[in-house]
């Protein structure tokens, strides 16, 4: 396997789940004929991330993982030959989940991820959290690759692409909704980097509120035997406007890189690392609307 392309369909959601249906199938349909070998939506594409306040309108508006709207992404993928990476809001107990289904290009339904780090701070405090992070094997017309995901907030905390990393993901789908500025993007490159992963993120474009476009992509070699110095890791970096945006992965070279290079898993000391498993919350640290951890 050389190269792995994902289409960043950086667009527009449209005003309720059928147009949103529709312009999804047409831009996988266009990101197929650009070459992609994955197709990557930003998140909670089937209500445009518009998450209400109310809790029973909130439920109204969640899917279930077979409904015809998630379903329809995967025969797409079979009959495009190309995987899809198709988020929703989705029908949970006790309350709706914010959700990636991957289908393969067999349209086969091979991972499902829930968001772990709700932003309880806001409106997802009323969504069930995920319970895991997954990696599963892709494959795609260029060969298998090792997938794994996480979604906007989860970013934030590295222990999320390290798992990834650690369960042997080679290239991480991170659907997005918020305005992607210098340091939330240098969380994405410093992910990418520390872990020696792909990283390919998908945020909504400028005119979705609070959004800004600027979907990236890295493919975490900080180095290559050829060059001086330490390089660019960015891949791609989308304007502002609707589009689809395709990053192309080396993905053999990313390879050799990972089989030599002293970040990932290679140096660490796991013995040491006991206190991140802690659940003790001490000040500054307390919020009142936070679900984790024993306060001190």
């Amino acid at each position: 396997m050389n190269n792995l392309k994902v289409a960043l369909l950086q667009l527009l959601p449209e005003t309720n789940l059928c147009d949103n249906l529709n312009k999804g199938l047409e831009y996988c349909r266009k990101a197929k004929d650009m070459g992609a070998d994955i197709a990557l939506f930003p998140e909670m594409w089937s209500i445009g991330y518009d998450i209400p306040e109310n809790v029973d309108e909130l439920k109204a508006r969640a899917l279930s993982a077979d409904s015809e709207f998630v379903s329809s992404f995967g025969k797409l993928a079979k009959e495009l030959n190309m995987a899809i990476g198709i988020t929703f809001l989705e029908k949970y107990d006790p309350l709706p989940r914010n959700t990636l289904c991957l289908f393969d290009r067999f349209g086969n339904k091979i991972l499902t991820y829930a968001k772990v780090h709700t932003c309880d701070f806001d409106v997802e405090c009323n969504l069930t959290p995920g319970d895991d992070f997954f990696v599963a094997d892709l494959n795609t017309l260029q060969g298998n690759v090792k997938v794994g995901a996480m979604i906007c907030y989860d970013r934030e905390f590295p222990e999320s692409a390290r798992i990834l990393m650690l369960k042997g993901a080679e290239i991480i789908l991170v659907p997005n909704a918020c305005p992607m500025e210098i340091n939330r993007i240098s969380q994405l490159r410093a992910r990418a980097y520390e872990n020696m992963v792909g990283i390919a993120t998908v945020n909504y474009p400028i005119g979705h509120p609070n959004c800004n476009g600027h979907s990236t992509a890295f493919d975490g070699m900080a180095y290559r035997p050829s060059e001086k110095g330490s390089r660019d890791t960015r891949i791609i970096e989308a304007g502002e406007r609707e589009g689809i945006y395709i990053a192309d992965f080396p993905i053999q070279e990313m390879r050799e890189y990972r089989s030599r290079e002293i970040h990932g898993n290679a140096y660490r000391r796991p013995q040491k690392y006991k206190l991140l498993i802690s659940e003790h919350v001490e000040e500054p640290f307390i919020r009142e609307n936070s679900r984790y951890g024993e306060r001190g």
